[in-house]
């Protein structure tokens, strides 16, 4: 059984360390976070969901760690949890700004929580120190971590004052749900069409970086793999067996030939019952691909076959809106469209908003620059959902 002891050490303390969970332990934790993250979950089904996601892809075979800072001189299970979290293992490609690659890891921070009453005594910053020097050298096998992400909750300016400073932007577009007519053009992409959407997609990734940027800048990129379009997939899944006894069919859509392709991989997040009056509930576009688009850091206007890629890009938006009416979700979020995505929506007829974040999934990120030649803060590539943990 866990103590509760009234008697809580300093933050300082040489006796805090951080370590790993036993079984009983993440239970406890998981009953502790419920009441925030449970979303339309109630709490045995999402007890299940937090076991299950520990063997979900990217989370599985080690990719996910646990952490919990706790006063060492207690025996597991009966030691406070003070503050806890999760780390995973992703992986990324830096280039230089001559126009190499390298792959690369960086450690992505989840979960970061300090139950009420362990609050206010600097427990989680202490935890957090501890872990920027932990996951550095964490499970590299051979490779070389450039830092650690993080998606803040709580604004940007707690995390900031630790290390991870807030990405230059934290957008998405927000579109409504919507009955909308199916284009001619558009396909649906099913569970096995995404294996060789993420080949495709990495290989122009690396294409793209490989071309020497015109201001210099070194840049940095999640790959967007199939470990992480399974994660949230096995989420997604979850959440629907349970609300609705059945799992979405479609997982994105793709449209145009190959060359001119556009596709939308997506999730569905029911932080809400769907019965609930005014639920707020997202079609999150997971990766959102726009074939020879060459603007993601503002080095290139090519825009290559504009008018076909826009009609594209149309039709597989539209097919989001279908997707998340049907499905009985609220809004459609693209995160961090790139320039010339932003060019396309504002010659279309949609209605949409523009919405910079200032509270909640503020992604920001820590780079470690001794031993190694990124040298200056990289350009962080691709700030979309995917990458979110």
């Amino acid at each position: 059984m866990i103590t509760t002891s009234t008697v809580l050490p300093p933050s300082n303390s040489p006796w805090l360390r951080l370590v790993h969970p036993t079984s009983d332990e993440l239970l406890a934790i998981a009953n502790d976070t419920a009441p925030e993250w449970s979303d339309s979950l109630p709490l045995s089904k999402y007890l299940e969901e937090s076991k299950s996601m520990t063997d979900a892809p990217l989370a599985r075979n080690k990719g996910m760690t646990q952490w919990i800072l706790v006063d060492s001189r207690l025996a597991p299970n009966q030691r406070q949890i003070l503050s806890s979290c999760e780390s995973f293992r992703k992986r990324a490609l830096a280039s230089t700004n001559i126009g190499g690659i390298r792959d690369v890891i960086i450690q992505g921070i989840a979960s970061v929580f300090c139950a009420p009453r362990y609050r206010g005594h600097g427990y989680a910053q202490r935890m957090m120190s501890e872990l920027r020097r932990e996951l550095r050298n964490w499970q590299l096998d051979g490779m070389q971590c450039v830092g650690s992400i993080l998606y803040s909750d709580i604004g940007r300016d707690y995390y900031s004052k630790l290390g991870w400073t807030p990405h230059i932007h934290n957008t998405h577009v927000e579109l409504r749900a919507t009955k909308v007519a199916r284009s001619p053009v558009v396909q649906d992409v099913l569970a096995e069409d995404i294996p060789a959407l993420c080949e495709e997609d990495e290989i122009q990734l690396r294409r793209l970086l490989s071309m020497p940027p015109m201001n210099q800048q070194t840049r940095m990129a999640i790959v967007p793999d199939m470990d992480h379009i399974g994660w949230h997939l096995a989420k997604e899944e979850f959440a629907c067996d349970f609300l609705f006894g059945e799992v979405p069919k479609n997982k994105g859509a793709v449209a145009g030939p190959k060359g001119s392709r556009v596709w939308v991989l997506w999730n569905h997040r029911y932080y809400d019952h769907p019965d609930k009056n005014e639920p707020n509930n997202v079609l999150y576009i997971l990766r959102l691909v726009v074939e020879g688009d060459a603007t993601y850091d503002d080095a290139s206007d090519a825009e290559g076959n504009y008018v076909e890629q826009k009609r594209n890009l149309q039709a597989v938006i539209q097919a989001a809106q279908q997707e998340a009416h049907t499905w009985k979700l609220n809004t459609i979020q693209v995160w961090d469209p790139t320039p010339l995505v932003r060019k396309m929506l504002a010659r279309m007829d949609l209605d949409y908003k523009i919405v910079e974040r200032e509270h909640t999934s503020i992604a920001s990120a820590l780079w470690y620059h001794e031993d190694n030649d990124i040298g200056t803060t990289p350009l962080w590539l691709n700030n979309e959902h995917y990458a979110w943990c």
